[in-house]
């Protein structure tokens, strides 16, 4: 059960988080100093860097349940289930629920956001740090089904075709394609990206 002192510390850091990203979103990441970050979210500046020690974590802790989220699901899945297949289901439920993170979701807030992260070098560079990270994780849970090159390769391959697929439907959707219309192609897209990532 989460005590009351940890709910006041949910709620301050997610409201230093909101007054960020609303700021970033409105003027470039670059183009807002955390003293206003701090003072739109009537935090002291040494508070806000209790929460968040850089900038970029004002950003990118919104991302933060998905870090490691591929081995979780490899390590996770059913008995029986082949890795790549728990991956693939996994990808498609994602898709299914519009999740952010497969790039298949339209809203204004997400769609800054995915902006802001890949047109911001400083962020761009986290991420790529996170994606090594995700990938170092995959191959150490693939290695159980796979000898350890075959998992090495096969975390870069996933995690390769993922980003794509991600990147794909957010283009689409940037260029003015409907969800409703991009979804069966973004999951044909992932039908073929998981086909070809198949190994025996």
């Amino acid at each position: 059960m989460t005590g009351l002192r940890e709910l006041q510390r949910q709620r301050v850091r997610e409201a230093i988080s909101s007054a960020a990203i609303r700021l970033f979103l409105a003027r470039g990441f670059d183009e807002v100093p955390v003293t206003e970050i701090a003072a739109a979210a009537q935090v002291s500046k040494p508070t806000l860097f209790k929460y968040f020690p850089t900038k970029e974590d004002l950003v990118l802790h919104r991302i933060a349940d998905h870090r490691g989220e591929p081995a979780r699901v490899v390590l996770g899945r059913e008995p029986g289930v082949p890795p790549v297949e728990a991956l693939r289901r996994h990808f498609l439920d994602g898709l299914a629920r519009h999740d952010p993170v497969t790039g298949l979701n339209d809203h204004p807030e997400v769609m800054g956001f995915h902006r802001m992260v890949f047109g911001t070098p400083s962020l761009a560079a986290r991420v790529s740090t996170y994606v090594e990270q995700d990938e170092r994780a995959l191959a150490e849970a693939l290695t159980g089904p796979y000898d350890e090159l075959t998992a090495t390769l096969l975390a870069a391959q996933v995690l390769a075709a993922q980003r794509v697929l991600a990147r794909r439907n957010w283009q689409a959707l940037a260029d003015g394609v409907p969800p409703a219309e991009l979804e069966p192609e973004a999951v044909r897209a992932a039908e073929v990206a998981f086909a070809l990532l198949r190994v025996s």
